[in-house]
């Protein structure tokens, strides 16, 4: 491994950024293809996962990929699919030598991405900048190894951690950079979570506003009996973006006739399994929506959702927006209650950066 080559590699997580929120359930992978020193082709996977970064890299690169060094964040596929394997056509390309972040472990790929290469006589080195990668494809692997998507759990509290007054007043406790910055991270996201809660308190849109955005991540909506009201902002943005309802799968959970107009409506109906709390099932709910094909979900409460998300050890990030404020005990918690005796019981994170963003503050914490 050279300095060129972490270099290189850098370039291309970089590059693999652009594709988060809208490749799932493909993995946002970044491609550089180098000859002498010089990028001759880059490319990200497209929306909708395809083509592939590796794909477009060599389209672009032409007949100056011939004897290049491709620079992978993740294995090249092995596999065929809708698309022939990324693998081979690294291979015809004439590719010499190929730089990966580390092995997929899809099983569909699992180090034969790599066999194909190196049995075709080209030169393989993998491990490069493995830890940034894994860090950046965390929402793939987490779908590929748990069956889930990568969660992060967003809290805007007051100092004292409180999410809205007693009677419910909330906007805005936090200014409006951090709201931007909320919506910068919808955009980062396959999805956006709410429970069943906050949508008919708030009536959220939950799209992404005022960025210029040329998509809108998935909004899912976790209601066991499917009570939301069928009129407001979140019924009317329907057919707007993509709307997934998660309801109780249990005879009786939900009416019919609540599904069916959803349904109509265009929003997606998904049945999940009930915990003996009488919450839907946290670790269910994930699978649901990992077996959907989402990667990374960016959950905004509410408080009775981001309790039984963290004490069943589900929240991989947290980030918080603190504001300079306190609203008392009478105020309504950001988290709902989790029956904890000891703080031994307490879910730990390890704080991994801290910011000022306009008047507020914003802290990011990775679980521990």
């Amino acid at each position: 491994m050279t300095g060129d080559d972490t270099r290189f590699m850098a370039l291309a997580l970089s590059l693999g950024r652009r594709g988060a929120g809208r490749c799932w359930p493909n993995p946002a992978v970044g491609c550089v293809v180098v000859r002498n020193g010089r990028v001759a082709g880059r490319g990200w996977t497209q929306p909708g996962g395809r083509p592939h970064a590796e794909t477009v890299a060599l389209a672009q690169a032409g007949e100056a990929a011939r004897g290049a060094t491709a620079y992978v964040t993740l294995e090249p596929c092995a596999h065929h699919g809708k698309t022939p394997p990324c693998a081979e056509a690294l291979v015809a390309a004439g590719v010499a030598r190929v730089v990966t972040a580390f092995v997929d472990p899809d099983p569909r790929v699992a180090g034969g991405g790599h066999a194909i290469l190196r049995q075709a006589g080209v030169e393989v080195t993998t491990g490069v900048l493995e830890a940034q990668a894994r860090r950046h494809h965390a929402g793939f692997l987490s779908r590929v190894v748990q069956g889930r998507p990568a969660l992060t759990l967003k809290l805007a509290t007051s100092f004292d951690g409180r999410i809205a007054t007693a009677t419910g007043e909330s906007r805005w406790i936090t200014g409006p950079e951090a709201r931007r910055l909320v919506h910068a991270e919808r955009l980062r996201h396959d999805a956006v979570l709410v429970g069943g809660g906050t949508a008919r308190a708030d009536d959220p849109q939950l799209t992404v506003r005022d960025m210029g955005a040329a998509w809108q991540p998935v909004r899912v909506i976790a209601a066991r009996h499917l009570t939301l009201p069928r009129q407001g902002r979140l019924w009317d943005s329907v057919p707007d973006a993509p709307l997934w309802l998660l309801h109780g799968a249990r005879e009786g959970d939900v009416k019919p006739e609540a599904v069916e107009a959803w349904q109509a409506q265009g929003a997606r109906t998904l049945p999940v399994e009930v915990a003996p709390s009488g919450q839907l099932d946290s670790a269910a709910l994930l699978s649901a929506l990992g077996q959907a094909g989402l990667t990374r979900v960016f959950c905004e409460g509410g408080g009775a959702l981001a309790a039984s998300l963290l004490q069943a050890g589900l929240v991989d990030r947290l980030v918080g927006f603190t504001a300079g404020l306190a609203l008392g005990a009478e105020g309504q918690p950001s988290i709902g209650a989790m029956g904890l005796d000891r703080l031994a019981e307490a879910p730990r994170f390890r704080l991994s950066s801290v910011r000022q963003v306009g008047a507020d503050v914003m802290h990011e914490w990775e679980r521990a």
